[in-house]
């Protein structure tokens, strides 16, 4: 019987190759999920800085506004109440005049 020895080195070899970029493949995704996590949380941080410098100031401005606006309203208001008044009170004085009549129109 003849023997049949099989040489397995190359075999071995490309075995091995495959490995080391299956290990390099292994490092590189660790390393892109890494990287990838730290740009996140650098990005969170510069968002806070914009939030904490432009937009909390730009917020308290506009809250400041609506107040001011908040108080012209309501002084607004109260004018055109006491100008309506006063409205109905000339008419009634021109109805009394008018008429010669001393009582309110009903």
């Amino acid at each position: 019987m003849e023997s049949t020895v099989t040489d397995l080195t190359t075999t071995n070899v490309f075995l091995g190759i495959m490995a080391a970029v299956s290990l390099l493949q292994a490092v590189a995704v660790v390393g892109a999920f890494v990287s990838g996590a730290l740009v996140v949380r650098r990005l969170i941080q510069v968002l806070n800085a914009i939030e904490e410098r432009q937009v909390a100031p730009a917020v308290a401005r506009v809250n400041g506004i609506l107040d001011d606006v908040k108080d012209v309203t309501s002084a607004v208001k109260a004018d055109a109440v006491q100008v309506d008044r006063a409205i109905h009170r000339v008419a009634d004085v021109a109805y009394q005049w008018r008429t010669g009549s001393r009582g309110h129109r009903a």
